[in-house]
């Protein structure tokens, strides 16, 4: 995928949804993975020419763990003119029992946190609609019902607003973007990665796709069609 295809996609997802207003500052959530640094460039450049003029700047949030070098992700900021925090943290130390779903919780309050003290109003997540897919199955397998994260989810107690922006980006596209533009992929560290449900679902959803080709950008469109209010356009 062509970077002009990437901001098409990227912006189709801003204006659906109204993610973006004039006078937004948007911290990226950066993993050091192809999607968050395919949003990145995204919305570097998307920066530049939307009509809502808005800032941004990536944050990273450092588990702790040894070997997670972010220096070429440091580069890319400085290449794409993007502010770039990294938080420092000891959170491998506190996952070892309690495993993801605290390490989510805690990843999720470091990133507030940082992205409250640089007067930011939106945090910017790089879900792609893969990764919407999955989560529908998953609320279908394992909760027995019909929902998906949301692409604006309001945090008022935070006094923030969760956009993402990457919705109709697949995981293919994000893939062929990162060959293409050489994005400095930083590997996930953590044992517990690839081990979860969703690892299961994704893998069903791929076996799936190989009997019934495009199944995902189908069950795209029923989300983006169906009864959840907050994918409503």
């Amino acid at each position: 995928m062509k970077l002009q295809q990437l901001y098409s996609k990227v912006r189709q997802a801003v204006d659906a949804y109204h993610m973006i207003e004039e006078g937004d500052k948007v911290a990226i959530g950066i993993s050091g993975g192809k999607d968050s640094l395919g949003l990145l460039y995204a919305l570097a450049g998307l920066r530049n020419f939307y009509p809502n003029h808005f800032e941004v700047v990536a944050i990273t949030v450092n588990l702790g763990y040894e070997g997670f070098d972010l220096s070429a992700i440091q580069d890319l900021c400085k290449k794409l003119q993007v502010e770039y925090h990294i938080v420092d943290t000891n959170i491998n130390e506190m996952i070892e029992k309690e495993g993801c779903s605290l390490c989510a919780r805690m990843r999720r309050g470091a990133l507030v946190n940082r992205a409250k003290e640089l007067s930011c109003n939106k945090i910017a997540f790089a879900h792609n609609m893969d990764d919407v897919v999955e989560t529908m199955m998953l609320s279908l397998i394992y909760e027995g019902r019909f929902s998906a994260f949301w692409p604006v989810t309001e945090w008022e107690n935070e006094k923030l607003t969760l956009i993402r922006p990457f919705i109709y980006v697949t995981q293919a596209e994000a893939v062929g973007f990162q060959h293409k533009y050489e994005l400095p992929v930083v590997t996930n560290p953590c044992p517990f990665d690839h081990t979860s449900e969703r690892s299961y679902v994704r893998q069903l959803l791929n076996e799936i796709n190989r009997h019934a080709p495009g199944v995902k950008q189908r069950m795209m469109t029923a989300i983006c069609d169906g009864t959840i209010p907050e994918w409503k356009k």
